[in-house]
């Protein structure tokens, strides 16, 4: 899978970042997630990001997804401290600008981030909840080795109802990066 991930790298969240979020910000984008956010709210996400990125890696972290050709950044990704049925759990999400998807970027920024919250080692379980009518998202997680555990319901943001999928990697088992 070293093929894969070397296509980017992934760099932790900061400052200089908003446009990228910005970007981001698109309803064919957030069509899966309530749609474009208001820009009082993706400051605040803009914020919260930041701050992630320069706490206590095993909280979390947010990371801009960078080109390795050429250092464009072209997306984020992202791993997070969640509770999920009772339990303590990490949860990953990720987005690509349009001009650059299906081109396996998601998924090599999700392998990355996988070793990044493998190496924080709080939590023994990754998840995702990707819409189950977001196809992309859904190849992502089966491309990045997550386990799909079944359909659930939940608000994103709060208000908004979403059906998705539960996927689920264990941490603790192999690496991604074929060590």
């Amino acid at each position: 899978m070293d093929d894969e991930t070397s296509v980017v790298r992934i760099e932790p969240w900061s400052d200089e970042d908003f446009a990228l979020l910005q970007a981001a910000n698109t309803p064919e984008l957030m069509a899966h997630l309530g749609g474009p956010e208001t820009d009082e709210k993706l400051a605040e996400r803009h914020k919260r990001y930041v701050s992630m990125s320069s706490g206590l890696p095993g909280a979390g972290r947010m990371y801009r997804v960078v080109l390795t050709d050429g250092g464009e950044p072209v997306g984020s990704v992202g791993f997070w401290e969640s509770t999920w049925q009772g339990e303590q759990v990490y949860e990953t999400g990720w987005t690509v600008l349009p001009g650059f998807q299906g081109r396996g970027i998601a998924t090599a920024a999700t392998l990355a981030v996988v070793e990044a919250a493998r190496a924080a080692g709080r939590h023994r379980y990754l998840h995702a909840f990707p819409s189950v009518e977001n196809t992309a998202s859904n190849g992502v997680c089966r491309k990045a080795g997550f386990s799909l555990v079944g359909e659930c319901d939940f608000e994103y943001p709060p208000g908004n109802p979403i059906r998705g999928n539960s996927w689920r990697l264990d941490l603790l088992g192999q690496s991604t990066s074929g060590a």
